[in-house]
């Protein structure tokens, strides 16, 4: 059986690697949401409301959800969807 020396070139090649691979996760995270159904706490902290402005946007039928065993879903596509129609371009 072989003995594999390791040397500091080596480990540093290594950490090089591994930060460049968390580097990547974390960009993907913070880049676009990957799940599909949001809890409401999710989408109060992605829109940044109140659970009282959640409760209005249900209510009034701009914000489109499901409901499950008394946990309500929020649909991510359908959330970017209400946001990009309801969008306001100002002509200054």
């Amino acid at each position: 059986m072989a003995a594999t020396i390791i040397t500091t070139d080596d480990l540093r090649e290594f950490k090089m690697e591994l930060l460049d691979d968390i580097k990547k996760l974390l960009s993907n995270k913070s880049g676009q949401m990957t799940k599909k159904w949001l809890k409401s706490p999710e989408v109060r902290e992605l829109l940044g409301i109140s659970p009282g402005t959640l409760q209005t946007l249900r209510i009034n039928g701009t914000l489109p959800y499901t409901k499950m065993g008394g946990v309500l879903y929020y649909d991510y596509q359908e959330i970017m969807q209400v946001l990009q129609k309801n969008k306001i371009h100002n002509k200054f």
